[in-house]
Parts: structure tokens; C-alpha cells; sequence
């Protein structure tokens, strides 16, 4: 079936005046047959009329008999126009038979060939758009790799403003520090040059103060006696360890902090004066009226 419409497809194109042709040539013969029946009639009657020709003499003479002419034959009939036969279906021939498979062939390479170009045209759209998709990703990561170097910079500067304006408050602050502690060290040299003439220590003594501001040796004994009614132990035990604790102070001798430095080994010993310090709340005044900042006392459950 496809043989035959691509042999269609290449064969000569049907003649649309055939029949318009056919009645023309039939026409033609006609017209001719006319002609020809028309001449043979003109001539015959000319043949006729020159014999019928009559001579006339001075003298009257007998008329010799007339000749008698044969009878004309029957005119032939005109010659009927013949249709033309139909025209027969000729088969075709090999060659032409491999004429158009080549045809087809041809057709059918010129199929593929186009087929094929357009799968190339298709494929080089295809390949120059991912092309310019992967130009377009290169330009975007470029842009992005630029910001972030940006920002890095950027970040890097900040933070190295930062260092740079902490060191130079920390800078600031060591020199204030130097300057407040070189300030306090003069006022100290000059608070013990002029107290030197009033000093009270001993001929041997190797402090600079004006005066001795330790505690007197009475009192660990007084602040003893204030803190030991208030401990609360009742448990027996062997040997007699020490706590000791460091206790800080206000001027008026009220008890602002207390810590256990060293345990006696005995947690509940070591909770009792705890809370005996805590119930004392104010510890006494020494000889002079004074109050240690700081004191570091030893109790013992034997004592």
C-alpha cells in the first residue's frame, strides 16, 4: 500500500482536457469530411457545365447525336469520424517500475535526512540552552563568590576595628590603672612622711604605719567568748580537731561574710560553728575601738 501512494505521489500529473481534446479531434474529422464532400461536388458540376457547351455555325448544319454521358455513379457516402479507441492501460515496465522505487527511495532518504536535521537543530537548541543555563549558574556563583569575599573583607575590617578600639580601651584602662596606682603609692609615701615624727612603734620595729593596726593578743579571747554560746554541738568525739574559718567584717564588726578555709574533719563541727557565726551576727570591738576587715579563727570542740 505504501509502494503504491508513493508511486502515485511521483507520477505525471492526469491530463484535465482529455475529454475536451477527444471532442475537438472528433469535431476535426468532421469538418474535414465536410470539406473534402463539398470539393468533389464542385468539381463534378464544373466537368458537367463544359460539356453541355453549345457551338453555334453560319450555316445550319444537322446536329450531330449527343453524346450520352454514363450515368454518375452513387456519390460515396462521407467518411464517418471514427472515435478513438480508449485508451488501454499499458503496463508498465521494469524500468519504470525501478524508476519509481527509486523514487520512493530518494523520498524516503529526504524524509529521514529531514527528520534527522530537525533531531540536530533540536539537539543544538537543546545544547546551546543549557549553555547559556550554565553560563547564567557561572555569572550567579561569580556574583555570590564576590559578595561573600565582600563580606568577609568587610567582617574582617569590623573585627579588626573592634580589636583595635578594645586595645585601645584596654590600653586606656592599664594607664588609668598605672596612673591611679602610681597616685596611690605617692599619697602613701607622703601620708608616711609626715606620720613618721609621730610613729609609736618600738626602736626595732620594721613597719612603716604610724601606728599598729594588727589586733591585740586579748582578742581572739573576747570574740571566743562572744561566738561559743552560740555553737550547738552534742555529739562525742575523739581527739580534739580544728576548723577554721575566714570571717570579713564591717567597721561596726557586723559579720559580712564567712568561709570555711580548713575542716576539722568533722562535717558537723565544722556546720556548727557556721551557724554559730551566723547567730553572733556582730563580733566586739578590740582594746583600741577598732574592727579588723579580715580575721582568720580557729575553733576546736575541746576548748
Amino acid at each position: 500500500m505504501q509502494d503504491t501512494a508513493d508511486r502515485l505521489d511521483f507520477a505525471p500529473p492526469p491530463q484535465p482536457a482529455a475529454m475536451r481534446a477527444f471532442a475537438m479531434a472528433i469535431l476535426a474529422h468532421v469538418l474535414l469530411a465536410m470539406a473534402l464532400t463539398w470539393g468533389i461536388n464542385w468539381k463534378r458540376e464544373s466537368r458537367e457545365l463544359a460539356v453541355e457547351a453549345e457551338l453555334w455555325a453560319s450555316v445550319p448544319q444537322q446536329a450531330a447525336p449527343a453524346l450520352v454521358q454514363p450515368p454518375p455513379s452513387p456519390e460515396a457516402p462521407p467518411p464517418q469520424a471514427v472515435a478513438p479507441p480508449p485508451p488501454t492501460p499499458v503496463a508498465q515496465p521494469d524500468i519504470v517500475l525501478e524508476q519509481d522505487k527509486r523514487k520512493a527511495e530518494q523520498a524516503q532518504r529526504l524524509r529521514q535526512e529531514l527528520e534527522r536535521q530537525k533531531q540536530r537543530e533540536a539537539r543544538l537548541k537543546a545544547q546551546a540552552l543549557e549553555k547559556l543555563k550554565k553560563q547564567n549558574a557561572l555569572k550567579k556563583e561569580e556574583t555570590l563568590q564576590r559578595e561573600r569575599v565582600a563580606d568577609e573583607k568587610a567582617a574582617d575590617a569590623r573585627k579588626r576595628s573592634e580589636a583595635q578600639a578594645k586595645a585601645a580601651r584596654d590600653k586606656a584602662k592599664r594607664e588609668q590603672a598605672e596612673a591611679e596606682q602610681l597616685e596611690a603609692q605617692r599619697q602613701e609615701n607622703l601620708k608616711r612622711m609626715q606620720g613618721l615624727a609621730g610613729a609609736s612603734g618600738s626602736s626595732g620595729s620594721t613597719g612603716t604605719a604610724l601606728q599598729t593596726s594588727g589586733p591585740s593578743s586579748s582578742y581572739g579571747g573576747r570574740i571566743r567568748a562572744k561566738v561559743r554560746p552560740n555553737i550547738v554541738f552534742t555529739e562525742t568525739i575523739s581527739g580534739n580537731p580544728t576548723a577554721e574559718v575566714d570571717v570579713r567584717m564591717a567597721p561596726d564588726g557586723t559579720i559580712v561574710s564567712r568561709k570555711l578555709v580548713k575542716s576539722s574533719g568533722l562535717p558537723a563541727w565544722d556546720e556548727a560553728v557556721l551557724r554559730a557565726l551566723d547567730r553572733t551576727e556582730v563580733l566586739p570591738r578590740d582594746t583600741d575601738g577598732r574592727v579588723p576587715s579580715s580575721l582568720l579563727l580557729s575553733f576546736r570542740p575541746k576548748d
